[in-house]
C-alpha cells in the first residue's frame, strides 16, 4: 500500500512576548518536560514537529522520547522510543524555526494517546507555547526521559514547543483543519478528553479526520492573541499535509476583546460588520485559491458574559448582522455550520443555554461542544 505523511495532531502557537497576555508562558532550565497528545488518525509510523518559532535564541533539545501514555505523567516503558533528528539524538532549533523528527515505526490508531518527553538542558527563556494543549503537562529536574512515571512533577496548563504529529497514512487520506478561536481550540472543555467540537466532530467521520488549529483569544483581523487568522493561513492550514477542508469559527474576540482590554478606562471600537465580512471573504478566497473546501460558521452567542467590557451593544449589533449574512445566500463559503443556533438559549438566543454554558457566558462546556458537533452536516466534510 502506498502511504504518505498526513497530519494527525496540531497545536497552534503563541508568541510569549505579546502585549496582550491572556495566558502565562514560561521557560525551562535543566528539566525534563513531558506532554501528551491524542492522535486524530492512525498510520504505520509517526513523526513529531517541534517549534522555536517565537524563540529569540537557539533552543537546545538534549534528548527526546516518544511513548504510549498510561495516565498522568506515566508512559508504557515497552513503547518508549528515543527520537532522532537527521540521525542525531539531540538537536538545536534556531530562533524562529521548527524541526521535524525522524520517523518512528510505531503503528498507531485514531484516539491513541502518545507522550512526548523533552530534555531541555539549558535556559530556554520564554518558549513558544499553546494556550490549551491536549492535557496537563509535567516537568521535573534533570534528564528523566525514560522514567516510567515522573515523581512529584510540576504541572502546567499550557503547551510548550510541541507543534504537532504526522502519521504515515494510506495515500489519498484527506483531513480537515479546524481553524479559529477558543470555540475551535476547546477552551472550557475537559482537559485530556479531546472534547472540543472539532474533536467530537472528528469522531463522527467515517473517512479522514480533523486536526485542531484553534487559538483561544484569536482574532480574524488583529494580532494578539496569536497572529490574526488571515496571517496564519500559510503556516497553520496550507502547510498541513493532507488538508482538503477547513472549518472556521472566528469573531468573538474581534468583537469583545477591544472592550475587555480597554475596560473601564476608555471606550474601544470593534470592527464594523462591513470590515468583518470583508475579512471573512478574503479568508475564504485565499483558501479557495489553494483548492480547499471552506466551511464557515455563525459567531456563537455571548450576551451576559462575566468578562468585563466584552459584551457591548456595538459588538452584538455586528454579530447579528454578520450572522444574518452568513445564513443568507451571499457569503463566500462552501457551507455554513450554525454554531450559534446549536447552543443558543431558545428564549434568549443571544445567550448560551444554561446546560451548555461553561460558566462564564462566553464558552461552551463538553455538552455544548457536542451540540455543535452534532449540528454539523457531515456531508460537508467529503474527506
Amino acid at each position: 500500500m502506498t502511504t504518505t505523511w498526513t497530519a494527525a495532531h496540531r497545536a497552534a502557537a503563541i508568541n510569549p512576548r505579546e502585549n496582550l497576555a491572556l495566558f502565562e508562558s514560561r521557560g525551562f532550565t535543566d528539566q525534563t518536560v513531558r506532554q501528551s497528545l491524542r492522535l486524530a488518525g492512525g498510520g504505520e509510523a509517526v513523526r513529531i514537529h517541534l517549534t522555536n518559532r517565537y524563540g529569540t535564541t537557539p533552543l537546545d533539545i538534549g534528548g527526546a522520547h516518544l511513548a504510549l501514555r498510561t495516565k498522568g505523567s506515566g508512559i508504557d516503558p515497552g513503547s518508549d522510543t528515543p527520537l532522532r533528528f537527521s540521525g542525531n539524538p539531540t538537536v538545536t532549533i534556531p530562533a524562529g524555526e521548527e524541526t521535524i523528527s525522524d520517523p518512528v515505526e510505531l503503528p498507531v490508531s485514531a484516539g491513541e494517546e502518545l507522550t512526548l518527553s523533552l530534555y531541555l538542558p539549558g535556559d530556554t527563556g520564554p518558549t513558544t507555547f499553546t494556550a490549551m494543549p491536549y492535557d496537563t503537562g509535567h516537568a521535573v529536574p534533570g534528564n528523566q526521559l525514560s522514567a516510567a512515571v515522573l515523581e512529584d512533577p510540576e504541572e502546567f496548563a499550557t503547551g510548550h514547543l510541541l507543534a504537532g504529529a504526522d502519521v504515515l497514512a494510506p495515500a489519498g487520506t484527506r483531513i480537515a483543519v479546524a481553524f479559529g478561536d477558543s470555540w475551535i481550540e476547546g477552551a472550557a472543555t475537559t482537559p485530556g478528553t479531546d472534547n472540543s467540537f472539532p474533536g467530537q466532530l472528528s469522531r463522527r467521520l467515517t473517512h479522514g479526520w480533523i486536526v485542531n488549529a484553534g487559538i483561544s483569544g484569536n482574532r480574524l483581523l488583529t494580532d494578539e492573541i496569536g497572529e490574526h487568522l488571515l496571517a496564519r493561513i500559510d503556516h497553520d492550514v496550507l502547510a498541513v499535509p493532507g488538508v482538503s477542508h477547513v472549518i472556521i469559527h472566528i469573531g468573538l474576540n474581534d468583537l469583545g476583546l477591544p472592550g475587555h482590554f480597554a475596560h473601564p478606562e476608555q471606550p474601544a471600537e470593534s470592527p464594523t460588520a462591513a470590515e468583518f465580512k470583508a475579512g471573512l471573504t478574503t479568508l475564504a478566497d485565499r483558501l479557495h485559491t489553494a483548492g480547499l473546501t471552506v466551511i464557515g460558521s455563525t459567531i456563537g452567542p455571548y450576551k451576559g458574559t462575566v468578562h468585563d467590557g466584552y459584551d457591548t451593544p456595538r459588538g452584538q449589533a455586528v454579530r447579528a448582522e454578520v450572522n444574518a449574512w452568513l445564513l443568507g445566500d451571499d457569503h463566500p463559503f462552501d457551507g455554513i455550520v450554525d454554531v450559534a443556533a446549536a447552543v443558543a438559549d431558545p428564549d434568549r438566543p443571544d445567550r448560551i443555554r444554561d446546560e451548555f454554558n461553561a460558566g462564564d457566558g462566553l464558552h461552551v462546556n463538553d455538552a455544548g461542544a457536542k451540540a455543535i458537533a452534532d449540528a454539523v452536516d457531515v456531508t460537508l466534510l467529503d474527506l
